[in-house]
């Protein structure tokens, strides 16, 4: 029973990952900033925190705390950062079945 349960949320850790991911990639080709913002600072932190990614969460969480970016290529610049870490996340989640989003 224990087992069943635990495979059931890391499937819906792994669903919301996948589901987050195709979120930002989405927002990214569209160039849209306030979504950006607004799945890496809340979206991206809530998964990576529930999912005990310390790092990621700080990642996503300084993306939007920390100083200013300098220019609108800088933000996207570090948001394709934040996605590839995602994507890492995912690689490792998913296991060696998981097939690349693109």
């Amino acid at each position: 029973m224990l087992h069943r349960t635990m495979a059931a949320v890391r499937a819906s850790f792994q669903l919301g990952l996948e589901d987050l991911l195709g979120e930002l990639q989405c927002a990214r080709r569209g160039g849209d900033l306030g979504r950006l913002a607004l799945l890496a600072y809340c979206e991206v932190r809530r998964w990576a925190r529930m999912a005990g990614e310390q790092a990621l969460a700080e990642h996503s969480s300084g993306l939007i705390t920390h100083a200013p970016h300098a220019s609108r290529e800088q933000f996207l610049a570090e948001v394709d950062e934040l996605i590839t870490e995602l994507e890492q996340v995912h690689a490792r989640v998913a296991g060696p079945t998981a097939k690349p989003r693109h």
